[in-house]
This record gives structure tokens, C-alpha cells and sequence, in this order.
């Protein structure tokens, strides 16, 4: 199956997607999407295909991070939040506080891939050698059976929710190495991961998909399988780093703000999802 060309998330500023049909801002409403970078080339594909049949539909789509758009749901300047992670305890206490009700809906779910140089001869890891790659424990690729090279660990910055996403679940809520270096865009990882031989990066699955990377198969622990970030691992939960994509409205949707997020759960919407690199919310 053909897939939608990703746009560029080193696009880090606002992205705008207008309907190629009016080529102008029309009369008509708004719709405002701010919040994950996982998320911003689909949720742009999915505008961008309700546009061409709402003609008096306007989407804008705005990356930055999920705690970005979490912020952006709480002080009113968007109608919905894109968020890779789910609200932490001090959002929903701030969220209580200004009155407002966080209500998420799952559009889709991603495997979250580890990424390292092609030329990089492991092909696979535990969830515990990578929480100490990460956490500092283990700095040369020979502590994981690899050659005696140095590792470069790539994460995305702590706006992320992919970062704490990635801290909860493989850290163990542990803290990043502070030899960790942090950059702006799961694209910008994937990057770095190509021109660097002994790099070692993480980011949704539909970025690996794209890039020049090879993708390491994840294990448990060191009697269990390793396993890809397939379709099937994800759904069946075989696959021990995966997570659902949300999106949130304050209070449940209304209006055109539905009717949106009913196309997002379509046939029609969970095919763009497929197409887009990342996983349909039912088999």
C-alpha cells in the first residue's frame, strides 16, 4: 500500500494545512489541533483529507510537543489537544482548578521503535539494557554485547510526551542520563541516528518507517522473544513499548470539533492512520 508522504517534522514552527480547492482563508470555521510531534503528520493528513470534503472547513495543525498542546487545552487557545501520552496528576489538578473536563479519545495507537545505524551489527535489546543505556549505567555498546564503541543516546526534549512515555515505562521513572542528548524532533533523532555509526535513538514507529535506520527489536527480559514493532505486537501486546494516540477536547466534543473526530475513528480516518505509518485503533 502507497503511504502518505510524511511532511518534515524538522518543520518545528506552526504547521498550516489549507484546503488545496479555496487556496485562501474563506469564510468558514476554524478548527484549532496544537500538541505532539509524533502526531503532527498525521493529524495533518487527517485534516488535509476532511478539508477536501468540508470545503468550509479550516484545520490548523501545530506540533511542539504533547505537553505543548496538554498547556494549550488548559489556557483555551485550542480546540483539540494531539497528545502521545495521557494527562499527568499536576494537568488534571490544574484542569480541575480552572473548571475545565479533559475528555481523551484514542485515535490510533504506535509502537514506539529504537533506532540505531544500519551499520550497527545488534539487532536486538532488553527493556533493562535500555533503561541503562539511558539512565548512564552502560556507555559503551560492548556492555550490550556490541563492539567496544562509545553510545550516543538520543532522546526527544522533556515536552515530549514520547520522552515520558519512554522515562515511565523503560526508565522506570528513573532520571535520563545527563549525557543524554536531547533534540527538538523525532525527525531530528532519526537524523542523527543515520550519520552516526554508534547512535542509538527512539521515536514513533512511522518516523523509523521512513528513515534510513534500522529498527531494534525490543525483549522483555533475556529468556523472552525479541519483538518488532509490528501491527499485530502492538495490537496483541507482544511488543513492550507501545502506547494509544489521544486527542483531547475540554469537555466531549461538539459541533464541528466532532464531526472531525468521528472521521478520525471512520473507515475513511483509520485508513490515513494505517497510511500515515501508525496502528488502527481495533484490529
Amino acid at each position: 500500500m502507497k503511504k502518505i508522504r510524511l511532511i518534515s517534522a524538522l518543520l518545528i514552527g506552526s504547521v498550516m494545512v489549507l484546503s488545496c480547492a479555496t487556496g485562501s482563508m474563506a469564510a468558514g470555521k476554524m478548527i484549532q489541533i496544537k500538541g505532539s510531534d509524533t502526531m503532527v503528520n498525521l493529524m495533518s493528513n487527517l485534516a488535509e483529507a476532511y478539508m477536501q470534503a468540508h470545503k468550509d472547513i479550516h484545520i490548523a495543525v501545530t506540533g511542539g510537543g504533547s505537553g505543548t498542546g496538554i498547556a494549550a487545552l488548559l489556557n483555551g487557545t485550542t480546540d483539540i489537544c494531539a497528545s502521545s501520552r495521557a494527562l499527568k496528576k499536576e494537568e488534571e489538578t490544574q484542569a480541575a482548578t480552572k473548571k475545565l473536563t479533559p475528555v481523551s479519545t484514542i485515535i490510533g495507537l504506535d509502537g514506539i521503535a529504537v533506532m540505531v545505524n544500519k551499520s550497527n551489527p545488534l539487532s536486538e535489546l532488553t527493556l533493562e539494557q535500555l533503561k541503562n543505556i539511558y539512565t548512564g549505567v552502560y556507555t559503551r555498546w560492548s556492555d550490550v554485547g556490541g563492539p567496544d564503541q562509545p553510545i550516543l543516546a538520543l532522546s526527544r526534549e522533556s515536552n515530549s510526551g514520547t520522552y515520558v512515555y519512554f522515562q515511565e515505562h523503560v526508565l522506570e521513572k528513573k532520571d535520563y542520563s545527563p549525557k543524554v542528548r536531547l533534540m527538538t524532533s523525532t525527525a531530528a533523532i532519526t537524523k542523527s541516528v543515520t550519520d552516526d555509526l554508534w547512535s542509538i535513538g527512539y521515536g514513533g514507529v512511522a518516523y523509523a518507517e521512513h528513515a534510513n535506520v534500522k529498527t531494534i527489536h525490543v525483549k522483555k527480559n533475556m529468556d523472552a522473544p525479541a519483538i518488532a514493532p509490528t501491527e499485530a505486537a502492538v495490537h496483541d501486546g507482544s511488543y513492550p513499548i507501545s502506547r494509544p494516540l489521544f486527542l483531547f477536547t475540554n469537555g466531549e466534543p461538539t459541533g464541528e470539533v466532532k464531526a472531525f473526530m468521528d472521521f478520525c475513528h471512520s473507515p475513511d480516518g483509520q485508513k490515513i492512520v494505517t497510511e500515515t505509518g501508525y496502528i488502527t485503533v481495533t484490529p
